[in-house]
């Protein structure tokens, strides 16, 4: 293990120790690198960074028992913003990595990336703030197309009535609530909703609230 006091030092947590292990000796193994901790849970390793073991940078496993990558991540950003924090994964499609970087994900790699890579990506996350593969960079950068299209769509087509609908029923309001919030009878809120179905292409409420994350539409 490296202890130089420079060292960027990074924890672990990945629930198959084998795959674990292997990881915490090749970082270590890196000359800028102190591995302090490796666990087998989300909520194992905040248990340990409240003990007051904190890492510059952790290799977050996406699916884990107790807490996953998406709960872990979204609580360290509230708590410990300046942990950086890159995903390990096999696949993630572009809708998990949007909700991923919500959640404060400065990167992604996949388990089976060359090790040099894992070394890279933790020197882009310290030096830049952030690290995409080139699978990763295709990915964030077909979401953003699709995003900005979306909302330009959203913007030119609903009015300010029905965009105010849209917001409002990404909320776990009901359709009541959103009918005495805006000031209209729920017989309005019906034909504001058939509109919007209409106009964006969608036959649901579900269908409303995803077009509205697409787009990049929140409360």
């Amino acid at each position: 293990m490296n202890t130089h006091e420079s060292s960027i030092r990074v924890a672990i947590a990945d629930d198959h120790a084998l795959f674990r292990k292997a990881i915490a000796k090749l970082v270590d193994s890196f000359d800028d690198c102190t591995v302090i901790t490796e666990v087998s849970s989300g909520k194992a390793l905040i248990e340990q960074i409240e003990k007051g073991t904190v890492p510059d940078i952790i290799l977050l496993d996406l699916n884990m028992p107790v807490m996953n990558g998406y709960e872990t991540a979204g609580y360290l950003q509230k708590k410990y913003p300046d942990i950086s924090i890159l995903m390990l994964t096999m696949y993630h499609t572009e809708h998990s990595m949007m909700k991923l970087i919500d959640n404060g994900v400065k990167g992604f790699l996949k388990k089976d990336c060359h090790p040099s890579e894992i070394h890279t990506a933790i020197q882009e996350v310290m030096a830049k703030g952030y690290y995409y593969s080139y699978d990763s960079a295709g990915k964030l950068a077909s979401l953003l197309r699709c995003e900005d299209r979306e909302a330009v769509y959203y913007k030119n087509v609903l009015n300010p009535v029905e965009q105010r609908f849209l917001q409002l029923a990404c909320s776990e309001l009901t359709y009541k609530e959103i009918a005495s919030i805006m000031g209209i009878t729920p017989r309005g809120v019906d034909a504001i909703r058939d509109n919007i179905f209409h106009k964006l292409n969608v036959r649901s409420r579900v269908g409303m609230v995803m077009y509205a994350c697409r787009a990049g539409i929140y409360m």
